[in-house]
C-alpha cells in the first residue's frame, strides 16, 4: 500500500503496535501525578470489566452486583450473537469516567484490569494441542500519552507486578479460558441459546445472582456438592466465581467435575416431557374447540 493509500484511509491508525511480546520485554513507561497529560485517557474510556473487577468494584460500593451492574456498567457482545461481555458506563452524556476526579482514580485501589494494565495489552492465546492459555503483550501508543517519555524502563513483568495483576490475571484465567474455548470452537458448538447466554452473564458478572441460583433447592436437586464445598463457595465472592467458571465448562462444554445426582435428573427430565406433552395437549384441546361449527338452529 502507497503512503498517499495510507493518508487517505477512512480508519484511524491502531495505537496498538502490532509486535507480540512476552513478559521479559522492556518497557519505557511512567504515569505519575504532574505528567502534562494526567487524566487524559480517563476522559475517553472504553474499559471492558472482568468478573474480579466487578466482585472488587461492588465489595468497595457495597452494592449488590445486580445494583452495581445496572448503575455503572452497560453490556456488548464479543461477538455478534454470543457471549456478552461488560463496560464501564461513561459519565451520563460524556466519554470520561464516572471515577476520575483531579486528583487522579477515585478507586485506584480496586481499578479495573484494563486500567492497571494500560499501555499494555493482554493477548490470551491458546493453541489446539494445549488446555491452557498463554499471555503475550503488545504496546499501547497513543498520541495524547506523555508516559513513553519518562526515563523509567522496567519489563512488563515488573509493571504488571507493580500494578496488582499478577494475582488479577490468575483469578480471570478461568473467565479467559471460557471466552477462548467459545471463539475455538466457532461454528461447530452452534449459536448460544438465549437460555445459555444468560447462564453466562449471570455466573461470570452477577456474582450475587449466582449465589441465590446455588443455594436453590433447584441447584441441589441437580448438584451434589459436599456441604463444606458448598458452604466455603458462598461465604466468599471470589471462590464463589471460581466455582462459577467450573460451572459452565460443565454445562456449556461438557467438562463434568461436579458431582451431579442421576435419580434426580432422570426425575426432572420426566416432569418436563410430562409437562410438554400436557401443553400439547391442551394446544391440541383448545384447536378442536376453535375448529367445532357453531350450533345453527333452524
Amino acid at each position: 500500500m502507497s503512503e498517499t493509500q495510507v493518508e487517505s484511509s477512512p480508519f484511524p491508525p491502531s495505537p496498538v503496535i502490532p509486535a507480540t511480546l512476552e513478559g521479559d520485554a522492556r518497557l519505557q513507561f511512567q504515569c505519575r501525578k504532574g505528567i502534562a497529560c494526567w487524566n487524559a485517557c480517563c476522559s475517553n474510556i472504553d474499559i471492558s470489566l472482568t468478573p474480579v473487577d466487578i466482585v472488587r468494584l461492588k465489595q468497595r460500593f457495597e452494592l449488590s452486583s445486580s445494583e452495581f451492574l445496572s448503575k455503572y456498567t452497560v453490556p456488548y457482545e464479543m461477538e455478534k450473537d454470543s457471549i456478552a461481555g461488560v463496560k464501564l458506563r461513561p459519565v451520563d452524556g460524556g466519554t470520561a469516567c464516572r471515577f476520575m476526579t483531579d486528583a487522579g482514580c477515585s478507586v485506584y485501589e480496586d481499578r479495573p484490569t484494563a486500567c492497571r494494565y494500560y499501555p499494555v495489552a493482554l493477548l490470551s492465546m491458546r493453541r489446539q494441542d494445549e488446555v491452557t492459555d498463554r499471555q503475550y503483550y503488545a504496546i499501547v501508543r497513543e498520541d495524547h500519552c506523555l508516559g513513553h517519555k519518562e526515563p523509567r524502563t522496567q519489563t512488563i513483568d515488573e509493571y504488571r507486578a507493580e500494578q496488582g495483576l499478577t494475582v488479577y490475571d490468575e483469578l480471570a484465567r478461568g473467565w479467559r479460558q471460557l471466552i477462548l474455548k467459545k471463539k475455538s470452537s466457532g461454528p461447530t458448538i452452534g449459536k448460544p441459546s438465549k437460555r445459555s447466554l444468560e447462564l453466562f452473564f449471570m455466573t461470570c458478572y452477577d456474582i450475587d445472582r449466582f449465589r441465590s441460583f446455588v443455594s436453590s433447592d433447584s441447584f441441589s436437586e441437580i448438584y451434589d456438592l459436599p456441604p463444606d464445598e458448598l458452604r466455603a463457595v458462598l461465604e466468599d465472592d471470589l471462590t464463589l466465581m471460581q466455582f462459577g467458571f467450573r460451572f459452565l465448562r460443565q454445562v456449556l462444554f461438557g467438562e463434568n467435575t461436579i458431582a451431579v445426582h442421576e435419580l434426580n435428573i432422570e426425575q426432572r427430565r420426566q416432569r418436563v416431557a410430562e409437562r410438554q406433552q400436557q401443553l400439547e395437549r391442551e394446544a391440541a384441546e383448545r384447536m378442536a374447540r376453535e375448529e367445532d361449527p357453531p350450533d345453527v338452529d333452524l
